[in-house]
């Protein structure tokens, strides 16, 4: 699956690779790396490849799963679709609570003691689906994990992951993406050593000077 999923991605540019050209991310870091998870919305095979990749992930790993939880906004449509195939109730939690109304940050019917699975399209650095745990969590939900599209695997993610006691098991993730990259022709070979130091120490700009 993992490399299925990969190859779906860079079809349709969902990850893009440009180690030439990187792109800066709002952080001021320098990326070769573009990620948008919400192109496999358009795309109709890559769209049943994902989702139903996302409903084995949580058979597999969280069969006791009540209800499954979106991030807002790029997880709300992979959760929904999930959830339907699954035939599981869904919802979604926001970035902040609304001003209005009942003021809800999560949307849905949540009833305290469920078993939650929480479904994301990308983590990088983990903080903001590790915001939308701990939410769940105050809102009395017993999190089961996360299902996510990509994992870059960084450092940073995965010690905030391991703090927060939360699983995650993602359809691919940056290293097979890399090796998939070089296969299919996107990129030369000698470029994944350069991807994987980037995902090791994104603020270490050494790797963009490699390999000229």
């Amino acid at each position: 699956m993992k490399k299925l999923i990969a190859k779906d991605l860079l079809k349709i540019k969902a990850v893009f690779f440009r180690p030439e050209e990187p792109f800066t991310w709002a952080s001021g870091i320098k990326s070769p790396v573009y990620c948008d998870n919400r192109l496999t919305l358009s795309d109709i095979e890559v769209r049943n490849d994902v989702e139903n990749g996302l409903a084995q992930v949580i058979k597999e790993n969280y069969p006791e799963a009540e209800v499954l939880m979106g991030t807002s906004t790029a997880g709300i449509a992979h959760a929904a679709i999930t959830a339907h195939i699954l035939g599981l109730p869904m919802g979604y939690v926001r970035s902040g609570a609304k001003d209005h109304g009942r003021k809800n940050q999560i949307e849905g019917k949540l009833i305290p003691g469920q078993k939650v699975v929480v479904v994301e399209d990308l983590i990088s650095t983990g903080g903001s689906v590790i915001e939308v745990v701990e939410i769940l969590r105050e809102a009395g939900a017993e999190v089961l994990g996360i299902a996510s599209i990509f994992t870059y695997g960084m450092k940073k993610g995965l010690d905030r992951l391991a703090a927060a006691n939360v699983k995650n098991i993602s359809l691919t993730e940056f290293d097979v993406i890399a090796e998939a990259a070089a296969e299919e022709g996107y990129i030369r070979n000698e470029d994944i050593a350069r991807l994987i130091a980037f995902r090791n120490n994104p603020s270490d700009e050494s790797w963009i000077g490699e390999s000229k």
